[in-house]
């Protein structure tokens, strides 16, 4: 899926306190770019243009909209579980900090935390396919595992969330 380039807004924050780094972060619709006070604008003119272009990279990994969620859930269906799960409604929410998904099976919705739309794709796509599961298996059993495992890519992706530090155990 191709996305438009996006130009953000640019903050410079200059900190006495850094020495060398650089760093960038998107808050709010605006990249906010930490920077030694002793840097000028021509030095760190290219280090905000690469930064940005790693940061829309990163950007582009993932489908950011709720129609592309849908999409890629409605693919998934097809290949992992044969087209027999029905839903309601799949989307991003900002609500939920400490989880990546969330599914209610009696109503068939899932919520999938905008955060993964930061991440790579197969980590994103291992979160909807294991809420996918929930339509089917309601709990973190044997049977919802056995779903789950079809993803090739489910171990690494578990361990990818485990290592950032964002996943709590069953709680995906």
């Amino acid at each position: 899926m191709e996305r438009q380039n996006t130009q953000w807004p640019v903050e410079v924050v200059r900190s006495p306190k850094r020495k060398k780094t650089v760093s960038a972060e998107l808050k709010n619709g605006t990249l906010v770019v930490r920077a030694p006070a002793r840097m000028s604008d021509r030095e760190l003119a290219p280090i905000i243009e690469k930064l940005r272009q790693r940061l829309q990279k990163k950007a582009q990994r993932s489908p950011q909209s709720d129609a592309a969620l849908e999409a890629m859930a409605r693919q998934l269906n097809q290949i992992y579980f044969a087209n027999r799960l029905k839903w309601q409604s799949i989307r991003y929410v900002t609500n939920q900090n400490k989880r990546f998904g969330s599914c209610t099976p009696t109503l068939g919705t899932i919520r999938i935390s905008h955060r993964l739309a930061a991440m790579p794709e197969w980590v994103l796509l291992y979160v909807v396919i294991h809420e996918l599961a929930h339509l089917e298996e309601a709990n973190h059993g044997p049977n919802f595992w056995t779903l789950v495992n079809q993803y090739p890519l489910t171990e690494r992706a578990r361990g990818y969330l485990m290592a950032i530090g964002l996943e709590e155990d069953e709680q995906t």
